[in-house]
């Protein structure tokens, strides 16, 4: 049986229609976006640029973001490794109350590792939030900082109340490890203490130790 060709038509107008075009074209611009940040950095953004990858008219650009900061924003936002919204506090609080949110602690961790060694652009943005005061940056930064607060007042400070381990101080350098460890293996590709983290091994191990220390600040 065929299909009437103005029948073909009316399903592609309603496929294609103004709102999915737009959404994809905001799409393709977020990872045209990406694409230049893996390969130039972020010191090769720019409107025309991102338009020459995305193969669109600049003026999209503008009309959908704003501005190219807003663009990088909304390109931030979707990318951040850092996944917990605030809505979702209330449930990761009643899944952690089993262990007094051990699990969980070492999961972030392990789930920040497996993020930024992995992905480029995760870790151009962490590169770029070290090295550059914009704006947009510390917004990002605050954001995950104010989720992280939340989940650690709710989770963990009740645990360790009374205690001499200061769990935020020590999480706060388990983290901070993590960060410099995935930046230094993919930035200078050099082993760092004898552990080579370009090996899936030397990956294992580091995961091995964070699961270590997390059952020793328990103990």
């Amino acid at each position: 049986m065929q299909i009437a060709p103005k029948l073909i038509q009316m399903a592609r107008k309603v496929t294609d229609g103004p709102v999915r075009n737009k959404e994809r074209t905001k799409s393709n611009l977020i990872t045209s976006l990406g694409e230049i940040l893996k390969k130039d950095g972020f010191s090769g953004l720019s409107i025309s640029r991102v338009a020459d990858v995305a193969k669109v008219d600049r003026r999209l650009i503008y009309d959908y973001f704003g501005s190219l900061e807003g663009l990088v924003k909304e390109y931030l936002n979707t990318n951040d490794y850092w996944k917990i919204s605030p809505e979702e506090i209330g449930d990761i609080v009643l899944s952690s109350e089993g262990d007094a949110g051990k699990t969980l602690a070492y999961n972030v961790l392990e789930n920040q590792f497996d993020s930024l060694i992995k992905n480029e652009e995760m870790r151009r943005i962490i590169t770029w939030g070290l090295s550059e005061k914009l704006p947009i940056l510390k917004e990002l930064d605050l954001k995950r900082e104010n989720i992280g607060n939340q989940v650690l007042s709710a989770v963990f400070d009740k645990h360790f109340e009374g205690s001499d381990k200061n769990f935020r101080a020590m999480y706060a350098l388990l983290m901070g490890g993590v960060y410099y460890l995935t930046l230094h293996a993919k930035m200078q590709e050099n082993p760092f203490c004898g552990v080579d983290l370009q090996q899936p091994s030397g990956q294992e191990e580091i995961k091995k130790a964070l699961k270590q220390l997390i059952d020793l600040a328990y103990a």
